[in-house]
């Protein structure tokens, strides 16, 4: 005989609360955190040596804001060289051919090898190596001839040196975030009938990015804060501009501050746009995955 089982008449589970587990060395650290962070703060905004008063004096002065569009308008037109050039590098370092993946291969080594400062001095002394620069056909005759002084200056110095520095790790950025998306969606796409560029812009890109962001990012706050060692080619950036103040008043530590808090903001802002990105690539993939999952219910159901 089957005996039936009463739900009804059971007890209702008692809820049993988790105890909170005492941690006396937390505590202890984040004292610890509290009383250092509260001497920094204090000796900051009390030390009369830092001189709030210049600071603020100097903060929005014509010369450091004209500095900190050189800073913005080098760290875009950079970022911006180098995604198209890291783009390329890297698909040479993954395609078929065994001399273009080798060419990329070697570029990659020598413009991550050498530190960004020497290459920044290299392209600007160039001129003591090549003292004219020409177009024309290779061991052949020359159409147009330059001096490379009057081409070669500090700005077009930097760019050049930024940009092929920064190529370098942007394609190591990008050849990680397309290896990163699995061979069976390009395999799937090419069964549909999508051509090449298609399977890259359609599906290997947009699955890639997700990879590709977060370091991005940070390689782009990177070069920001890398733009400061153009003032030792005497290019008018944000550093080099307070370096031209404080060599007529000698107010260093004030105006560095100012340059510090600059760049800081800037950095701040970056890391905001970052975030922002990031939440939206990542809700693009929950709305993907969800449609998917739809799509599967479906053919389940049929």
């Amino acid at each position: 005989m089957t005996k039936v089982l009463n739900v009804d008449a059971l007890p209702e589970p008692t809820v049993l609360k988790r105890a909170k587990r005492r941690r006396p060395g937390l505590l202890v650290a984040n004292a610890i955190v509290l009383v250092l962070a509260a001497m920094a703060v204090t000796t900051i905004f009390t030390n009369p040596r830092f001189e709030w008063e210049t600071v603020a004096k100097y903060f929005f002065e014509i010369r450091v804001l004209k500095g900190i569009g050189v800073s913005i308008g080098m760290t875009t037109v950079t970022m911006a060289l180098s995604l198209v050039s890291g783009t390329l590098v890297a698909l040479m370092r993954m395609g078929d051919s065994r001399l273009m993946s080798t060419v990329a291969a070697a570029f990659i080594w020598v413009f991550r090898s050498i530190p960004m400062l020497v290459q920044l001095l290299f392209w600007y002394n160039l001129a003591a190596l090549f003292p004219t620069l020409s177009l024309g056909i290779p061991w052949g005759p020359r159409f147009i001839t330059f001096d490379s002084n009057s081409v070669i200056g500090p700005l077009t110095a930097a760019i050049i040196g930024l940009t092929l520095h920064e190529t370098a790790y942007i394609a190591e950025l990008i050849r990680s975030g397309l290896l990163a998306v699995p061979d069976g969606q390009r395999q799937a796409a090419s069964a549909l009938g999508l051509t090449p560029a298609q399977i890259f812009f359609r599906v290997t890109l947009p699955q890639a990015l997700r990879v590709i962001v977060p370091p991005m990012g940070n390689e782009l706050i990177s070069l920001l804060k890398a733009t400061s060692l153009v003032s030792v080619i005497t290019l008018a950036d944000l550093l080099y501009s307070v370096q031209l103040i404080y060599a007529k008043n000698f107010q260093t530590v004030p105006l560095l501050i100012v340059a510090a808090i600059w760049y800081m903001i800037i950095t701040g802002v970056i890391t905001l746009l970052q975030q922002r990105l990031e939440r939206r690539l990542g809700r693009h993939t929950m709305l993907s995955a969800d449609k998917a999952g739809k799509v599967k219910r479906i053919e389940h159901s049929v």
